[in-house]
């Protein structure tokens, strides 16, 4: 590895907000790499650190698979670099710290201690590099927390959100995707741009953490701030809200049918859109409060007259009133919905043989910079040869970004799958 030098010059992605922003991604699972791939989308060069012979854990979570790769791990991991490291290999160690060196960001969830053991912990990485924004995401912190093992499920359960989501008191039931771990990565993304700005003004670098634990609790925003501010112990209230009515799931003649009535406005247009506008009048519901109050005699007058007609009929009626409504779509319809509305939401990139992949598009719109998808998800190690490379090179300017032509390697190993803080619903 080379000594000292100065700060090399990175790929950049022309007119992208993270151009130049090195990323060193020791993440798997899905909190960590959603969080890269968020950073990757904007620009940022992310090399993934993976483990020899097995990468990151989600290259096996299948079925579906894509173009033989599991769907989930390429959900998460486009626009990115696989470069193989056994960490216990004197090598590849010194390899890992030379990137690390180089590195403007460094993105771990490894459980508290474990990056400490290969000489990659914080207090290691910001002497290497005092310029590094270091993101450790966690199951439950780094302090007391630190043994707990920090599934998303776990996490759920422990955190209080499958106490207010089921079908009924006694029945919780997770969400049905990996929420907190969603949830997490995105905070992570934006504690690494505001450590990057903060180094900006100072040419510092610091710590940034985040936990699945206190990312949940933030989460559960009104929820929460029931318990904090008013000792409120919420329960399960099924598709109900706790302080909105109706604001649920009601049965139309075909399919389950949403209305999120949030004042009383809408719900004099609900009343009107139903042919039953005494309903607004009568002093039950005459106010949301009222309404709360008798959520249950509001339920059964909406629910005998939504069941006459079909859920795409009620939507054609009661959305010109400015009824909130809609049918609870299956994802094939959801995608339907997004692309009639204009919102484009597939993202495209060139598959291993030249077949595309349709992958899910950034939510985020940028008006002169958006999300590039240049980059299919990598295969294990895929970019391993030209990234030593780069690393032992005491001259190189430029990192080596190659097309995506397909390329094999072996991948790396990362401390043990053991100490992932995040995974699968």
């Amino acid at each position: 590895m080379s000594g000292d030098r100065a700060e090399p010059a990175r790929p950049k992605a022309p007119d992208l907000p993270l151009s130049g922003v090195l990323v060193a991604d020791f993440g798997r699972v899905l909190a960590a790499p959603y969080a890269t791939m968020l950073l990757a989308d904007l620009g940022a060069d992310v090399v993934k650190v993976e483990q020899p012979g097995r990468g990151d854990d989600t290259r096996a979570w299948g079925p579906p698979h894509a173009q033989g790769e599991a769907t989930y791990f390429l959900s998460v991991n486009r626009n990115k670099r696989s470069i193989a490291l056994d960490l216990r290999d004197p090598a590849d160690h010194a390899c890992a710290v030379e990137l690390v060196r180089r590195a403007d960001v460094l993105v771990e969830n490894f459980r508290p201690g474990t990056m400490a053991r290969h000489g990659l912990g914080h207090r290691d990485a910001l002497a290497l590099n005092p310029r590094l924004v270091y993101c450790s995401v966690t199951g439950f912190g780094a302090g007391a927390g630190a043994a707990l093992p920090g599934y998303d499920l776990l996490v759920q359960a422990v955190g209080g959100l499958m106490s207010v989501t089921g079908a009924a008191p006694g029945e919780p039931v997770k969400t049905g995707v990996a929420v907190v771990d969603v949830l997490t990565g995105l905070h992570a993304a934006v504690g690494v741009l505001a450590a990057l700005r903060e180094r900006d003004a100072t040419g510092k670098g610091q710590v940034v953490e985040v936990d699945l634990l206190s990312t949940l609790l933030s989460s559960m925003v009104n929820q929460s701030a029931g318990y904090t501010l008013a000792g409120a112990v919420p329960g399960i209230l099924g598709n109900r809200h706790p302080s909105i009515a109706p604001y649920e799931v009601f049965p139309a003649a075909d399919r389950p049918l949403v209305v999120a009535v949030g004042n009383d406005r809408q719900f004099a247009a609900l009343c009107r859109g139903l042919g039953a506008p005494e309903l607004a009048a009568d002093p039950r519901f005459a106010t949301n409060p009222d309404r709360v109050a008798h959520v249950g005699a509001l339920a059964d007058e909406l629910s005998a007259r939504l069941r006459l007609r079909t859920a795409a009929e009620w939507f054609a009626v009661l959305t010109p009133l400015g009824v909130p409504c809609g049918p609870v779509n299956d994802l094939a319809d959801a995608f339907r919905l997004a692309d009639s509305l204009g919102l484009e939401p597939r993202a495209t990139v060139p598959g291993p043989d030249g077949e595309p992949l349709d992958l899910v598009a950034n939510p985020i719109n940028l008006s002169r910079t958006p999300p590039r998808y240049a980059h299919r998800p990598p295969r294990l190690g895929e970019h391993t040869e030209e990234l030593r490379a780069w690393l032992d090179a005491p001259d190189a300017q430029v990192a080596p970004h190659v097309p995506d032509t397909g390329g094999t390697g072996d991948a790396p190993d990362t401390p043990d799958a053991q100490d992932a803080p995040d995974a699968a619903p």
